[in-house]
């Protein structure tokens, strides 16, 4: 069994940061790549920052420059700084990992975190 699980979300004020964790847990063999999407109220979810299997870093354009993904390969550990808030980064965050090989068990499976939520206040 495979979990990832998400923390430090919360309630900041505008222009306050927020450090997201998330770590994958279970009989994990090896994780292609990490990221986070987060998704708003009505809206669909949406890459926020991500790893590439080759270990480059996509960011979506309305976060260039404010936030910054981070990992921690030897604990399957991603993180995301978030700096300078703002009130359209309120959503759910999730946490995604895909290209995950569980140990003993063929394929490339894909998992997603419960949620982490961030509201911003102005």
């Amino acid at each position: 069994q495979v979990q990832l699980v998400e923390s430090g979300g919360g309630l900041v004020q505008a222009g306050g940061s927020l450090r997201l964790s998330c770590t994958a847990s279970g009989s994990i063999f090896s994780i292609d790549a990490m990221g986070w999407y987060r998704q708003a109220p009505g809206k669909q979810r949406e890459l926020v920052a991500t790893f590439t299997s080759d270990g480059s870093t996509n960011y979506a354009d309305s976060v260039k420059g404010r936030f910054t993904i981070s990992r921690d390969n030897a604990k399957n550990t991603v993180y995301l700084q978030m700096n300078s808030l703002k009130p359209e980064d309120t959503a759910v965050y999730y946490c995604n990992a895909r290209g995950l090989r569980v140990t003993g068990v063929p394929g490339l499976y894909g998992y997603w975190g419960q949620g982490t939520q961030v509201t911003v206040s102005s």
